[in-house]
């Protein structure tokens, strides 16, 4: 039987993922086999599992700290946003349709299936289960047939750490307050806190820390410091907007449109991070700024936000753009965008049957029910042969003339089969392979089709470890690890 500790939060974004995945380097490195395992997860972010699942980005990166492949069981029910009530509904890796709120609170006692077959398989061969909740128990609506937080930990009998974000301020009222929103047998769950993203000097805190432990009676087992500058990837939300170091030298300006269901956002942080990029995404209502390239993103609704963008200018923005020699890239919805028409006959995203694309590249898509789901490599077929590495996810299927100038050459297995389109005067460039730039060498390659002079090679992948274990010793300094441990037995 393997133990299980599930982390929850005071709130979305209190660092239960980053906990989640530091505990998980820290188990790995004392030799224990450590699987994350999140029940219920609502993001538009996600990741190809080693088995052809489809699973969120934050257990993906967890179990890349835990030194093992991701698999769909780490996140066996999915929530993929597609309109404001409504989502797609991914179980065990593979979408079962799209629900609405109230047909999915129905569904959620077959979704609990499936999340304890998919929790007693990890457990069968771990030592080590870390379960990462979801928002916050203390949301009181949601407490009937829940299976993201205490639903779950109920259901299993396992302890639960409640971890809270003093950047955001008012930690105490955050913590007091969950507590209070919990009935007695789902308080008793609660082992104990983590204070998380404190900065200056903790020995200030001790007598709220001292009067917390008074008020709740439970332990504080750390505060856990502001680290700055990691690169993990993220559950959900956009990135905030921040001013970084650029580099003296030349600057590549490149900006994204953040649809209102942009998806997978993830593909953009090595350019956000790259010191010669000088990175933004336009919300709406800002104004369209100049760049070298743009990039047309993932889309859990392309029709949708092709009539945002259209909405919002970004057509005449976008021909502008490319009159004036800029570049622009279009990546697995972003593609579907830049051809004549997007068909959607079997109404998968909406009843609208045929919409009309930018027009920017000669070929139709085609909606299918059936998912692609595939980790590949191949070769980017722009300045020079770079190679390059990435996931695909996506229902649609694209043909036309473009096609036979295509951006990419890939590889599964024996066969090899080609991707995307490139214009024919070299200013657009359309894939459907998330992860474009994590490759260095596709990234340095892209960065100089797009204007770029002398690039410096950036390993995306080399800083994402970095910071997992950057992570990881932070929170082995500031939390007593043998009292977080013993409150599982």
């Amino acid at each position: 039987m393997a133990n299980t500790l599930m982390i929850q939060g005071t709130s979305s974004d209190s660092g239960k993922s980053t906990l989640v995945g530091a505990l998980c380097k820290i188990a790995a490195r004392d030799g224990k086999r450590v699987a994350p395992f999140k029940p219920q997860n609502m993001s538009l972010n996600s990741a190809v599992t080693i088995d052809g699942g489809e699973i969120g980005r934050a257990q993906a990166w967890q179990a890349l700290a835990a030194g093992i492949a991701p698999e769909a069981d780490m996140n066996p029910v999915l929530l993929k946003p597609n309109s404001d009530t409504g989502s797609q509904v991914i179980v065990q890796g593979h979408s079962r349709g799209n629900l609405d709120a109230r047909a999915y609170h129905h569904y959620k006692p077959i979704a609990m299936q499936a999340v304890l077959e998919s929790y007693n398989r990890l457990k069968a061969k771990s030592d080590l289960v870390l379960v990462e909740g979801a928002g916050s128990p203390a949301e009181v609506n949601l407490r009937q047939g829940d299976i993201a937080n205490m639903g779950f930990a109920l259901a299993v009998g396992c302890p639960v750490v409640l971890v809270a974000d003093i950047d955001r301020g008012g930690v105490f009222a955050q913590i007091l307050g969950t507590l209070a929103c919990l009935p007695e047998n789902e308080r008793a769950l609660v082992k104990g806190i983590v204070i998380n993203k404190f900065r200056g000097d903790v020995s200030l805190l001790k007598p709220g820390i001292d009067w917390v432990q008074m008020q709740t009676n439970k332990p504080v087992f750390g505060v856990v410091p502001f680290v700055p500058g990691l690169w993990l990837d993220a559950e959900d939300m956009l990135p905030k907007q921040h001013r970084k170091d650029l580099a003296s030298g030349e600057v590549l300006r490149v900006v994204v449109p953040a649809l209102p269901r942009i998806s997978n956002h993830t593909d953009f942080d090595p350019l956000r991070a790259h010191p010669q990029v000088d990175f933004r995404f336009v919300r709406a209502g800002e104004p369209l700024p100049a760049a070298d390239l743009v990039i047309l993103p993932g889309s859990k609704s392309v029709q949708r936000d092709l009539a945002w963008l259209r909405e919002h200018g970004w057509d005449t923005h976008l021909r502008r753009h490319l009159r004036y020699g800029g570049k622009l890239i279009g990546v697995c919805g972003g593609l579907q965008m830049l051809g004549r028409e997007l068909h959607d006959p079997l109404a998968i995203e909406s009843p609208v049957t045929r919409t009309a694309g930018l027009g920017l590249l000669d070929y139709v898509t085609t909606l299918e029910p059936h998912k692609q789901l595939v980790n590949t490599a191949g070769t980017l077929l722009v300045d020079g042969e770079a190679p390059v590495r990435g996931y695909e996810i996506h229902m649609g299927i694209t043909e036309g003339p473009a096609c036979s100038r295509p951006a990419l050459r890939l590889s599964n297995g024996n066969a090899t089969r080609h991707d995307g389109a490139l214009s024919e005067d070299g200013q657009i460039l359309a894939t459907y392979l998330h992860g474009l730039f994590d490759s260095p060498d596709a990234c340095t390659a892209l960065l100089r089709w797009a204007g770029l002079g002398q690039v410096e090679r950036v390993d995306h992948d080399a800083r994402r470890l970095a910071s997992i274990e950057r992570l990881a010793d932070a929170v082995a300094s500031s939390v007593n690890l043998d009292a977080l441990w013993e409150s599982m037995t």
